[in-house]
């Protein structure tokens, strides 16, 4: 191991400026902000049926609430760093939330689905913006020593909102109204613009630069392959994916979209964003950690209610209450993993949260129908405590050997990245969980035959105790259709049980590439190998 290397100087007036007010009122201006647009990510999911009802729209039809507002967030999330240069980012902090605000109550008074969906298109382009300009704002806000207790902070709020989302989305909806669900938007972002307008400042990079004409073709490739890719990732599975002609060109056209906006960022002399911040190698390496990471905790937090709600007959609000556990393991997590990272190697802290939330995967991936509420809980705080222990320092590490005028940029595609990577690993479990319930069902049909006593005997045992009932006739349909309910039963919790622990192998695999990283020590310094 070579000796400590300081980072090249910043210009004057960049590296050395510092907040006029006390950065953590910065904190939690944005930190407000931040956790209403997370929490809305998902504080619908559970209301989908009710939204579906009220406007008198199929299932399918109702998830379009879900996948407009994804698409719409996608594409503005890479452009954060060119509206900060062009509006200053305090003024589109304030600007993306009133539109954020104004949209949700749109979406609550919306009279039918076309009307919601439009909504919701603005909603999450306001929301768009916020995520990654706040975590630049806090890594701006504070000195290179203090970042990790920042992003304890930050990612305390990304991690945690998702998390009560469903189960504060399922009592407003049982309550009330689904409708309460978009309202409440309403007083937080407001209370949170009055916050920003008071702390927040533009640094000088942000101040003396002008941002450059908008790339145009960058923009509308960027269109192209993330709408394409979500869709794509949204039917994908309802369409047998590519034995449908509609998922095959949609796939195509994400490629297609995807490579020219690559050629077009890299060649372009005024790129809407700058892709060669991935030959960093810790923002490369975190960037996909990040991705891998989001794609197992989104699959896992989604098939949790699942499993409880269609086999343990759950109710919306009661499952999302079996999942809230993890934010106690992150609430506990993140301050120590804050003040951990001012003195120990950031890698290590990430090794050990993949560890446990392997662990967790693991204690999920012995799902039975006699599994008990203290047996998720403690699944729940192991994974939300890994949670903490990988986002913070993953947060801190990508931008760590990076100038501070970048971080803006970076944080954007960081972002990107992390919400493409988990709604592809969300298509990909969803997929994988589906054909294993096939596959098992397969399995154990096999046993099924008049040739197996145990069947035999079931089967007959069955019949004798529907005949007083229904009659001989009768009785024979009946039971066998009570066992093949037993059968679909029982291949749908091995199938549950396939994936979570593929998915902690999965994440076993990904341990040893935190390795990859620089490490980084106190004050902003690396060291190479």
């Amino acid at each position: 191991m070579s000796e400590p290397l300081d980072l090249p100087a910043a210009p004057i007036g960049e590296e050395e400026w510092h907040t006029q007010v006390n950065p953590w009122l910065i904190a939690a201006s944005v930190v407000l902000v931040t956790f209403m647009q997370v929490l809305d990510t998902t504080i619908i999911m559970v209301a989908l049926p009710h939204i579906a009802g009220s406007m008198a729209a199929s299932s399918s039809e109702s998830t379009w609430t879900l996948t407009s507002y994804l698409v719409s967030n996608g594409i503005v999330v890479p452009m954060s760093a060119w509206l900060a240069l062009k509006f200053g980012r305090k003024r589109l902090m304030l600007i993306s939330t009133m539109v954020f605000v104004v949209s949700s109550m749109l979406c609550g008074l919306a009279p039918n689905l076309p009307l919601l969906i439009v909504a919701r298109i603005f909603q999450g382009a306001g929301g768009g913006v916020m995520v990654p300009a706040a975590q630049a704002i806090l890594l701006e806000a504070f000195p290179p020593v203090k970042r990790g207790m920042a992003m304890a902070v930050f990612g305390f709020v990304v991690v945690l909102a998702p998390i009560i989302g469903p189960t504060l989305g399922g009592w407003l909806t049982d309550t009330y109204s689904w409708r309460w669900a978009f309202y409440i938007n309403v007083p937080v972002g407001l209370l949170s613009m009055l916050l920003m307008a008071r702390f927040l400042e533009d640094p000088p990079w942000i101040k003396n630069r002008q941002a450059g004409k908008l790339d145009g073709p960058g923009f509308a490739f960027l269109a192209v392959w993330v709408g394409a890719l979500q869709v794509v990732l949204d039917k994908g599975q309802d369409e047998d994916w590519f034995s449908s002609a509609f998922i095959t060109r949609l796939s195509i056209l994400t490629l297609i979209g995807l490579a020219a906006f690559i050629l077009r960022e890299l060649r372009t002399a005024e790129p809407m964003v700058d892709l060669r911040v991935f030959a960093d190698r810790n923002f490369a390496v975190a960037t996909l950690t990040i991705a891998l990471v989001s794609a197992v905790l989104y699959s896992s937090a989604a098939l949790l209610p699942q499993f409880l709600q269609s086999l343990l007959g759950y109710t919306a609000q009661l499952s999302g209450w079996a999942i809230s556990p993890r934010g106690f393991g992150v609430l506990c997590a993140t301050p120590l993993v804050g003040y951990l990272l001012s003195f120990m190697d950031g890698r290590k802290l990430i090794m050990f949260g993949l560890f446990l939330i392997a662990v967790s995967n693991y204690m999920l991936g012995r799902l039975s129908l006699e599994i008990g509420m203290a047996d998720l809980v403690i699944a729940n705080v192991v994974q939300g405590f890994g949670m903490g222990f990988i986002f913070v320092p993953v947060t801190t590490l990508s931008v760590s050997t990076l100038r501070t005028q970048q971080i803006g940029n970076a944080t954007a595609l960081f972002n990107l990245v992390r919400n493409v990577g988990g709604s592809i690993g969300l298509s990909v479990v969803v997929t994988f969980l589906v054909r294993a319930a096939q596959r098992r069902q397969n399995l154990l049909a096999a046993h099924l035959t008049p040739y197996d006593p145990a069947y035999q005997q079931r089967l007959l045992h069955l019949q004798s105790a529907l005949v007083p009932l229904v009659g001989a006739p009768q009785a024979s349909k009946l039971a066998h259709g009570v066992l093949y309910g037993l059968l679909v039963q029982q291949s749908n919790v091995l199938a549950f049980v396939d994936t979570y622990r593929w998915m902690a192998i999965a994440v076993v695999v990904c341990v040893p590439g935190a390795l990859l990283m620089r490490k980084v020590i106190a004050g902003g310094r690396r060291q190479t190998h």
